[in-house]
């Protein structure tokens, strides 16, 4: 099975602690977000899990004592770095301090172990057309030699978002492709693998490879290891990712991105905040009398000598 530490929250940059604590007792727990008396228990062994894959903002925390998961765990690495400031992303670190903490997680992990993320990729009157083009190649020049690939999608445009940034402007189909085309060819100048994110649009005309930003073959080429040829479900419409266990929990994330589809709100995550935990297995809270707890499924999507 592949484990995902950071689908719901920032686990990297505001769970550290918690987070190698359960690397370290071996399991974990879950509550299932529709049935909050159902939890689920995840061993968090290596003979269990095929690939531990990370998203966050902010590496630096973990940075450290990251060994104590790589040295035992196939891994991967999605970095989040974006042409945002503080207005949109209050939370996360600034753009060349990010570059700087990408390069060091590079150095420890290698280059074949990271994705750039750069999305959500949204419209405002300050954040342009041209002002997305000219800060991506500003990046793409410096953390070329860092990275695997890139990711980009476009913003979604749901109804929580239209009530937390309303300078947000509506994408057209025109600004779709315009953004498609300047990316595509700013990331062949600079000789990086770039792809799509969450669509079933093919912009492959623009040098841009389709959606799955986690896919077997990706995991596996990262780490030397061969998976089995399996359908990839996905998690949502446009999604051609492999399914995975998501060990972190919605409106815990302190970011405040205002983008943000795992909190309700900033402050329901800083209220949540208060009942971390770090010795607790599930992320905030403690198992209750009333809880279910169930094993997961672990089922291994590694080749065997048995296979």
């Amino acid at each position: 099975m592949i484990i995902n530490t950071g689908g719901r929250t920032d686990t990297v940059q505001y769970y550290t602690d918690w987070l190698l604590k359960r690397f370290s007792e071996g399991y974990v727990l879950t509550r299932n977000p529709l049935f909050p008396n159902k939890v689920n228990r995840y061993e968090l062994t290596p003979d269990k899990v095929d690939c531990v894959v990370f998203c966050s903002k902010n590496y630096k925390p973990i940075l450290p004592r990251l060994n104590e998961i790589t040295d035992k765990f196939n891994t991967y690495f999605h970095y989040t770095i974006t042409a945002y400031g503080k207005d949109v992303e209050p939370g996360v670190p600034s753009t060349e301090e990010s570059i700087q903490t990408l390069i060091q997680l590079s150095k420890i992990v290698g280059k074949n172990r990271i994705a750039w993320r750069y999305d959500p990729v949204l419209l405002t009157e300050k954040y342009t057309i041209s002002r997305h083009l000219q800060t991506f190649e500003s990046m793409a020049k410096v953390l070329s030699p860092y990275i695997d690939r890139c990711i980009f999608s476009f913003v979604e445009m749901y109804k929580k978002l239209e009530y937390n940034m309303p300078e947000l402007i509506a994408m057209t189909d025109d600004n779709k492709e315009e953004l498609a085309k300047g990316l595509g060819d700013i990331a062949k100048k600079y000789g990086i693998y770039l792809q799509t994110c969450g669509t079933n649009v093919d912009y492959s005309r623009y040098n841009i490879h389709p959606s799955g930003c986690m896919t077997l073959d990706m995991l596996g080429n990262a780490n030397g290891v061969a998976f089995k040829n399996l359908k990839h479900k996905g998690m949502r419409q446009g999604c051609h990712c492999i399914e995975s266990r998501d060990i972190g929990a919605y409106d815990t994330c302190l970011n405040g991105c205002k983008y943000c589809y795992a909190n309700k709100n900033p402050h329901k995550a800083y209220e949540n905040y208060k009942y971390h935990n770090p010795d607790s297995p599930l992320l905030l809270g403690e198992v209750k009398p009333t809880d279910t707890i169930t094993q997961g499924a672990q089922k291994s999507f590694l080749i065997t000598n048995k296979d």
